[in-house]
């Protein structure tokens, strides 16, 4: 449809070889146009990059060093030409017509600035019982205002800033944290919009090990906070 705006859709990927085609086959079912997706290959040791090269130029596709999470997102926005951008992990998938009910949302208020979603988990197929017994059962379907829900506004975006490119794990809720602070007017549409993927590489022992830096984050935003209002 004419007079809509470009959305970018930004994926980070890191060893993301076996899940990153579902991905980009769920942004690129998307009914919305206009339309661009944008990979960036944060150092991987697999076979991501030719995954993201082997859809020629409906995809941009870059390769960096390895810099986590953080800089392979914040790339993707610098290479970004749309208006509105949504994040997609290179491991979850979009469901259909996702892009189409955020911008809607988007459409009938012009002072929203970020539409979020609500968000189904699902144990990745391959995985064999014994596998699928190490990782948590898929929690009930909900909102979520993580990034990789959302469809913002890139004035609403830059407004908050990057992501962070020092934290490891955190890097969502440290970016969510800011948005609060940056008073960004945002709305949870009740649809299921993300099929998060569960496997041997996002849960258990990883995420309990990284409760530490999580705290740092809540703490980082507290104090941010206190300043302010000081």
């Amino acid at each position: 449809m004419t007079g809509r705006p470009l959305v970018s859709v930004l994926i980070g990927a890191f060893d993301a070889e076996r899940y990153l085609g579902e991905a980009i086959d769920s942004v690129l079912a998307q009914s919305y146009r206009p339309l661009e997706l944008i990979v960036v290959d944060d150092g991987s040791t697999d076979g991501t990059a030719r995954v993201a090269e082997s859809y020629g130029p409906g995809v941009v596709s870059v390769r960096q060093e390895n810099a986590g999470n953080g800089a392979a997102r914040n790339r993707a926005v610098e290479l970004a030409s749309g208006a509105l951008l949504a994040f997609l992990d290179a491991d979850d998938r979009f469901l259909p017509g996702k892009l189409e009910r955020q911008w809607d949302a988007l459409a009938a208020d012009p002072a929203l600035d970020v539409v979020f979603g609500h968000v189904r988990e699902f144990v990745s197929p391959e995985l064999t019982e014994e596998e699928r017994a190490s990782v948590r059962p898929p929690a009930p379907e909900g909102p979520w205002t993580a990034p990789n829900l959302m469809l913002i506004r890139r004035a609403a975006f830059d407004r908050v800033g990057p992501f962070s490119e020092t934290l490891r794990v955190g890097v969502t809720v440290d970016w969510y944290a800011r948005a609060l602070e940056a008073g960004l007017r945002g709305v949870v549409i009740p649809e299921v919009v993300l099929e998060r993927r569960l496997h041997l590489d996002n849960n258990g022992l990883r995420e309990r090990e990284s409760r530490s830096q999580y705290l740092h984050v809540l703490k980082a935003s507290l104090d941010r906070r206190r300043s302010t209002s000081g």
